[in-house]
């Protein structure tokens, strides 16, 4: 490169470097002696949102105004008319194996149910086997490592592992290839993620290590799972989070194919495959709908468990 373009460069970057601490230092500096020059029964409810304003003005930019965007679009064509509810109901007209049936019964069958129960009773399983044991660091090492993996490299490692191709032709799946030699038929694999579970144990872990010293038997069963139901709640929400947004391992895996789609997948490819700007905001404003009841449960669940601390 150029030393020219790279000393053209440097005025900007020296604004970037010192400008932004600077700015934040005069923000501080500022709102402090703005708190200061209240009376003092007023300072306790006035600091804290002079703390919060910036982080509430960034939220409201770039999350709430573009999710109401996203709403009154839901209402509109392509071309900016208004054309109702027809962008819903196009996406529920084919049922109920068309449209976002498909997709909603995916997410809620597939990956609502079983992949949070099974991600979060399996975790806790692991995390009640592994506790307490000789080699319990080794144990947590190995499971917390495919956290560390991206989801669009887990749907590859899964791809081929569960690679199918037709009977008759080599194999490249490692599962099949397996069958395969045994001389059965190749079989089409529905599989899940699987980091998350890895993040269950984890935290089961920490609360059993905690409350569980001495404990075994029935009276685990009675004393421990209450003590570890705030952990459960919140863990088991999120994984209801992650299920319903569930978009990378479908992509990278089937692409949506074989009824694998998911209302993420399909919001993607109403807004880019498409070209669909108001069937896709449809889409997105029904996951919406999905996960605003799971936050406010856990919103009243974390606040449950702050009362009774």
């Amino acid at each position: 490169m150029d030393s020219s373009v790279l000393l053209q460069d440097i005025p900007t970057l020296l604004v970037v470097i010192l400008g932004v601490p600077a700015i934040l230092a005069a923000y501080i500096v500022g709102g402090e002696f703005l708190v200061r020059r209240l009376p003092d029964k007023n300072r306790p409810q006035v600091r804290p949102w002079i703390w919060v304003g910036p982080a509430l003005i960034l939220v409201a930019g770039f999350l709430l105004l573009p999710a109401l965007g996203t709403i009154v679009q839901s209402f509109e064509n392509n071309a900016g008319s208004w054309v109702g509810f027809n962008n819903y109901a196009s996406q529920f007209s084919d049922f109920p194996s068309g449209g976002a049936w498909v997709a909603i019964r995916n997410n809620v069958i597939f990956w609502l149910i079983f992949y949070t129960v099974f991600t979060l009773v399996f975790g806790l399983i692991l995390a009640v086997l592994f506790d307490r044991v000789r080699y319990e660091s080794i144990v947590k090492s190995l499971i917390f490592m495919p956290m560390a993996i991206s989801s669009v490299a887990l749907g590859i490692i899964w791809i081929f592992m569960f690679q199918y191709s037709t009977p008759g032709e080599p194999q490249v799946g490692t599962l099949n290839a397996i069958i395969t030699f045994f001389h059965h038929d190749p079989v089409v694999w529905l599989q899940d993620q699987w980091p998350s579970d890895k993040f269950n144990v984890l935290n089961n872990l920490a609360l059993i290590g905690a409350a569980t010293w001495g404990i075994t038997g029935f009276a685990m069963v009675r004393v421990i799972f209450p003590l570890m139901m705030p952990t459960i709640v919140v863990v088991g929400t999120t994984l209801v989070i992650f299920a319903l947004k569930a978009f990378d391992v479908v992509y990278v895996m089937t692409g949506g194919n074989y009824n694998t789609d998911v209302l993420a997948f399909r919001m993607y490819e109403q807004l880019y495959t498409a070209g669909n700007s108001g069937h896709a905001s449809a889409v997105a404003v029904i996951l919406l709908i999905a996960v605003i009841p799971v936050l406010i449960f856990n919103l009243r669940q974390f606040r449950a468990v702050e009362a009774r601390r």
